[in-house]
């Protein structure tokens, strides 16, 4: 059982544990079962150095490609007008027949005595008025209502894998066959990324997403931008001036390739140090609910106000929607403190003058069978739901509600759009970059009109 309360699938428990030790540098990756994907990032030879602090890590990665003064000169010449990409995970297989209930579908209450939700339950979905947007998501619903989420009510790809393992890698490296060592945002970054600056791509999950996987250029990884410190057994006033002398012992110059190398990442990671230590106590000018994801979203807000040069950016969303038994209390509480978090956040871009440079990507690796089982759960199916919102996101409704008459041989819902076919438009239409060279096969993808 998840801290979440909800009870999790085995292979669901046995991901959580390889992914997170094949995040954290310098660890190998336990043994892997036949068939499972090895994760996107294992294997890479660039990471250099992992710095903690109590629930708080940063991970720089490709660092031998950057120069001395990377820190101090990078950051500040990379800060900018760039378009950001913010990727936020639903983890564990988010139920999109709850997300957008489907309570016109004739076959919705019978296939969901338990779960469905009752037909003038949550905000009308105006573009399908099939489906209504649950209570919880209400902050999702209002967005919609301004015209600032595309919304994607079955998406997925051909041949479903319904394990949670595989079918996120292949959502993370933006292909469905198994063997990509990089993520589809670091094959961008390796494309169209700088050299010398490590925050272009920032996972706010305190190990490398994934999806953020690059071959050599540098990515960060932290568990929020807030309280950024070193772990030491010091107190103040020793502590702050012992890493200061490391910074400048990292100035100082080597007799050899290793110990410049060393040397260097140093004086790199005191520099992100005093550069973070202003965002310890930052202010919003909007309120966001409680929560560590609200608050890195807050702090993500903040980071941009600064004009820190971020660029593609991943988070998980709270808790978890491995739903087997007991889903509507869990759905409700987690998706509910999404939602309040995302639309607090445009908020917040809104306030500073920065909504039209950013836009979020929401999803998860598949959906729920439209049938519920015993145990007032749901489980593994195919086709989810995702979004793109934002206020440059055009706000219209990518392929369509498929309906629960004519299911997939397994009995699941068939999709209706490929995630590919977001990912390029993205790739184009957002940030500016031709999909071809990022993602297989990507001239067999339509593309969506996403952006305005």
């Amino acid at each position: 059982m998840s801290a979440d309360g909800h009870n999790c699938c085995r292979n669901y428990t046995r991901s959580q544990l390889l992914r997170s030790a094949a995040a954290e540098a310098g660890k190998g990756l336990p043994a892997v079962e036949p068939g499972m994907p090895v994760p996107a990032g294992t294997g890479l030879t660039r990471r250099k150095f992992l710095s903690r602090s109590a629930g708080l890590a940063l991970a720089v990665y490709g660092a031998s490609k950057l120069p001395i003064a990377a820190f101090e000169d990078g950051i500040a010449q990379a800060a900018g007008n760039n378009r950001v990409l913010v990727s936020i995970f639903l983890d564990g297989g988010a139920d999109a027949l709850s997300l957008l209930a489907p309570v016109g579908d004739p076959l919705y209450a019978s296939l969901r005595p338990t779960l469905a939700l009752a037909p003038d339950q949550g905000t009308a979905f105006s573009e399908d008025t099939r489906l209504r947007w649950h209570p919880a998501a209400a902050g999702l619903a209002t967005l919609h209502g301004e015209g600032k989420v595309s919304a994607f009510p079955a998406i997925g790809y051909t041949s479903p894998n319904q394990s949670h393992f595989t079918s996120r890698h292949f959502w993370e490296i933006g292909e469905v066959e198994v063997g990509f060592r990089t993520g589809w945002l670091g094959r961008y970054l390796d494309l169209a990324g700088d050299n010398e600056n490590p925050l272009q791509g920032l996972s706010l999950d305190g190990s490398l997403s994934p999806a953020l996987a690059t071959a050599s250029k540098p990515v960060a990884a932290v568990d929020s931008v807030t309280d950024y410190d070193f772990w030491a057994r010091v107190d103040d006033p020793v502590t702050d001036e012992m890493f200061s002398s490391f910074g400048r012992f990292g100035a100082f110059a080597a007799d050899s390739a290793p110990m410049t190398q060393t040397r260097k990442a140093i004086a790199r990671a005191e520099k992100l140090r005093r550069d973070l230590r202003q965002f310890d106590d930052f202010s919003s000018p909007v309120p966001y609910p409680n929560g560590s994801f609200a608050e890195r979203l807050a702090g993500l807000a903040a980071l941009l106000g600064e004009g820190m040069p971020l660029h593609c950016v991943t988070v998980s969303a709270p808790g978890g929607y491995d739903t087997h038994s007991d889903q509507a209390e869990d759905f409700d509480r987690n998706i509910r403190r999404t939602c309040d978090a995302v639309l607090a956040f445009q908020r917040d871009l809104e306030a500073r003058g920065l909504a039209d440079r950013v836009l979020i990507e929401m999803w998860s690796e598949f959906g729920r069978r439209p049938e519920e089982n015993g145990s007032a759960g749901t489980d593994h199916g195919a086709a989810g739901a995702a979004f793109v919102i934002g206020s440059r996101a055009r706000g219209q409704m990518v392929g369509e509600y498929p309906g629960l008459a004519a299911l997939d041989e397994d009995d699941n819902v068939r999709a209706t759009s490929d995630f590919r076919g977001m990912y390029c438009a993205l790739l184009e239409e957002w940030l500016g970059h031709d999909a071809g060279a990022i993602i297989p096969g990507a001239s067999a993808f339509a593309r969506p009109a996403l952006v305005r």
